[in-house]
């Protein structure tokens, strides 16, 4: 792209901004609703994080009657770093029938370069859900704690192999990269081994194929209550609660080094303000139910809602901070 390109839409998105804000998208609907089914494009594979907070959101949009009697389709893209869903997206332009994935992970990707997509070109509508990254092993390893682990990759950086999804590079890798280079670790040396999605990691640790995971809450939870991963430590800045109240924080472990990420919506590039404030105030609506909230609670991650505005505040701001960290950890 070329540099008037950038200034032309940062402008135009400048603009956008002020005028959704001026006229306050939480007023009453009267503009665009759905008139057509409603295809919601997930960027991975089935069984983690993202395809269950996408498919939660799908379905609450139905059972709430927000989308004009139509129906909301979940469509797993997997490949590519997301690649795939967003380019179906881009063949949308305009076309507020269309919902993705936004997440912090994609963000991620663009840095790294494993996602070659520019996320600025697509328009973040609301942010769901405040996540973490686990670190887990089997439960019969000979890895006992956050300390082992770091004592052991310290000695031997390449001696574990380590599962993220669904690339290196994305959340699940630098939400353990972070702490452990923090903690004294070779991270460019680490044997880190990716796989579609946090389900298939998981699959892979208890299988014996790996012998450490990082992976988001609601993935490792089932397997810990189960009886079959130990989970090390939680790269969120606060102690949880509920299933995560007894995981302790790389903080706690005297670590300073956390990392978050959020989960949301994403529309095609060049909708219209009718369709942002159509979605954003839907959206809002699924967020305050108590079926969505109960199912973010229970996946051990915590419900949230930011609308257009702060959702896309977040995309340029998260740009920046992520190429610093992928920087100082030497991944990009």
């Amino acid at each position: 792209m070329t540099n008037a390109f950038n200034r032309r839409r940062f402008l135009g998105q400048s603009a956008a901004l002020g005028a959704l804000a001026c006229t306050g998208l939480a007023q009453a609907q009267t503009g665009w609703r759905p008139s057509e089914m409603v295809r919601y494009v997930i960027g991975v594979a089935p069984g983690g994080s993202v395809d269950l907070y996408a498919r939660g959101i799908a379905q609450a949009l139905q059972d709430l009657n927000l989308v004009n009697g139509q129906t909301v389709l979940a469509d797993n893209r997997p490949g590519a770093a997301g690649l795939l869903a967003l380019q179906q997206l881009q063949r949308q332009r305009g076309n507020g029938h269309y919902l993705g994935t936004f997440h912090t992970g994609s963000i991620a990707g663009q840095v790294t370069g494993m996602l070659k997509a520019d996320m600025r070109e697509f328009v973040p509508v609301a942010m769901m859900v405040e996540e973490t990254s686990l670190v887990a092993v089997r439960e019969d390893s000979d890895i006992r704690s956050a300390e082992d682990l770091v004592a052991r990759l310290k000695k031997d950086p390449a001696s574990l192999r380590i599962a993220v999804a669904p690339v290196r590079g994305l959340n699940t890798h630098l939400a353990i990269a972070k702490p452990l280079q923090a903690a004294g670790v070779a991270v460019d040396r680490l044997t880190v081994a990716p796989f579609r999605s946090s389900g298939d990691s998981m699959t892979a640790l208890l299988g014996g194929h790996v012998e450490v995971v990082s992976a988001t809450v609601p993935t490792v939870i089932p397997h810990q209550q189960a009886g079959r991963v130990r989970i090390l430590a939680s790269a969120d800045p606060r102690r949880g609660t509920g299933v995560l109240a007894g995981v302790p924080t790389w903080r706690d472990l005297g670590v300073p080094a956390d990392y978050v990420s959020y989960n949301g919506v994403l529309l095609p590039a060049a909708v219209d303000a009718d369709q942002i404030r159509f979605w954003e105030d839907a959206l809002r609506r699924v967020s305050q139910s108590p079926a969505w909230q109960s199912l973010v609670t229970k996946s051990g991650n915590r419900p949230v809602f930011q609308g257009y505005v702060d959702s896309h505040r977040y995309l340029q701001s998260e740009l920046q901070q992520t190429q610093s960290l992928v920087s100082q950890l030497k991944l990009g």
